[in-house]
């Protein structure tokens, strides 16, 4: 298979803005006539919009967009302004009157970071929308949604890393799937091909990896709030043909890609979740899309970490000078 960028592939238009100033953005996917679409959420905390709509009993069999925030559940606002965007543009779902456009989102924390109140609002989503469908402006790092990502924080804000948004894709024949991650782990990550870490928590000097798992099994004390800023969220997305049940099941394989490079993932201070998105006619196994699903969605965190810059006093990848 070759290796493509994410904003190649068939039926799907990215848009993004980030306020990096106060350290939040958005970044949503569209199309126009409608996309098949499922979800796996895993963590305890997930911040969503309309995900229901995904559920292979609910009758809605396409939706036409897909935000990706930040702000938490303050940031689930932004979803108006793409539904503004797509009804000026005659996009939706046609109920006589008008059409109503179907936008599921999802959220990461990061309020910690920046300017807390400053969230994504429906400005800030109409603007992401107009980019999607006018000028679609994709790129990896401090962008969008992962403008205020950072990774590693079970000791809190002081000793984690800042990530960001990340993607990944790749083509055999005329069948394209790729991932793009918003890397926002209460967890270290890892290089799933080598087992290397690559980003987490900071020992106290910042000279050096602390490993969240042992140091949780050494505290084994009830902790009644660990919530200081987590979330990882992403889309698989794919020009194969699926139906919203196979699409779920894609999705539940593609958080194999999360647990083979985050740990510990989908804790009760994450929100983890993943879409799967199918915006095509091309005819694949769906155990195979899920397989390859899990693969890009590992190789997606990777570049999300490997491509953040360091910013709000948090250290990114790039700039470590003990690996």
């Amino acid at each position: 298979m070759k290796e493509i960028p994410i904003n190649k592939i068939e039926g799907i238009r990215i848009g993004q803005v980030e306020n990096a100033d106060a350290g939040t953005g958005c970044t949503v996917l569209i199309n126009e006539n409608g996309m098949r679409a499922g979800i796996d959420i895993r963590g305890g905390g997930p911040a969503s919009r309309d995900v229901h709509l995904l559920h292979p009993l609910t009758a809605a069999q396409v939706i036409h967009a897909v935000l990706l925030s930040g702000g938490s559940a303050f940031g689930l606002g932004a979803a108006n302004g793409v539904m503004d965007y797509l009804e000026e543009h005659d996009i939706g779902f046609d109920v006589g009157v008008t059409k109503v456009p179907l936008v599921a989102q999802s959220d990461i924390f990061d309020l910690t970071v920046g300017d807390p109140t400053v969230r994504p609002d429906a400005q800030m989503g109409y603007e992401a929308a107009r980019r999607a469908m006018e000028a679609p402006n994709y790129k990896d790092g401090n962008s969008g949604a992962g403008c205020g990502a950072t990774v590693g924080k079970l000791a809190g804000m002081e000793t984690c890393m800042k990530t960001g948004i990340g993607s990944f894709a790749l083509q055999e024949g005329d069948f394209q799937i790729g991932a793009i991650v918003v890397l926002n782990a209460l967890g270290d990550v890892y290089d799933y091909r080598n087992g290397q870490k690559i980003a987490g928590l900071l020992n106290e000097d910042k000279s050096g990896f602390r490993d969240t798992e042992e140091l949780m099994k050494n505290s084994l004390g009830v902790v009644e709030n660990r919530f200081t800023g987590n979330t990882t969220i992403g889309a698989v997305i794919t020009n194969g043909y699926f139906t919203k049940a196979q699409l779920c099941k894609i999705a539940a394989m593609a958080h194999n890609g999360f647990a083979r490079s985050i740990r510990p993932v989908n804790t009760s201070a994450d929100g983890d979740s993943i879409y799967a998105l199918s915006a095509g006619d091309c005819r694949v196994d769906q155990d195979v899309a899920g397989t390859l699903a899990a693969e890009v969605v590992s190789q997606a965190i990777i570049n999300a970490v490997n491509s953040a810059d360091s910013a709000f006093g948090y250290t990114a990848a790039k700039d470590l000078t003990f690996i």
